[in-house]
């Protein structure tokens, strides 16, 4: 099913919100982000897109490769991105119902308010995109 076709009004809504969480947001924190919580969520559509999207923000290949180890690669990624990283696992999953505290304070250590806010609401938000095109199992793009 095409969700999007189904349901424009939804489309525009995520939109919409997409649109206004990654407001601020670094663009190539915004794309690892994206794809590391597509990956967890196994939503092809948007690991296609967002890894195509992330080399056009200027990402190395090197650092789209090793995403879904980002936790065990030295050198690779910033503190601020792992903090932002783990954050978005620790979103994506809920293990245990909630976000670890000391995942939430790491974050908070390298993230004003305000960008906590708006990175929180970024995980969120493509955490929707994916289970809507898990849900309706929609292909990576030109496939």
């Amino acid at each position: 099913m095409n969700m999007w076709k189904n349901a424009p009004e939804v489309y525009q809504a995520m939109r919409a919100l997409y649109e206004a969480a990654k407001k601020d947001v670094d663009p190539v924190l915004t794309e690892l982000v994206l794809i590391r919580a597509s990956q967890i969520n196994r939503c092809a559509f948007c690991i296609d897109m967002h890894i195509k999207d992330a080399r056009k923000a200027g990402e190395t290949e090197e650092r789209i490769y090793f995403l879904n180890a980002f936790d065990d690669v030295e050198g690779v990624y910033t503190e601020k991105e792992r903090a932002a990283l783990a954050l978005t696992e620790a979103v994506t999953v809920l293990t245990d119902g909630f976000v670890p505290d000391d995942v939430y304070a790491q974050a908070a250590k390298h993230f004003e308010e305000r960008e906590l806010a708006q990175l929180i609401a970024l995980i969120t938000t493509i955490n929707g995109w994916n289970r809507m095109n898990v849900a309706t199992r929609t292909p990576p793009m030109g496939r």
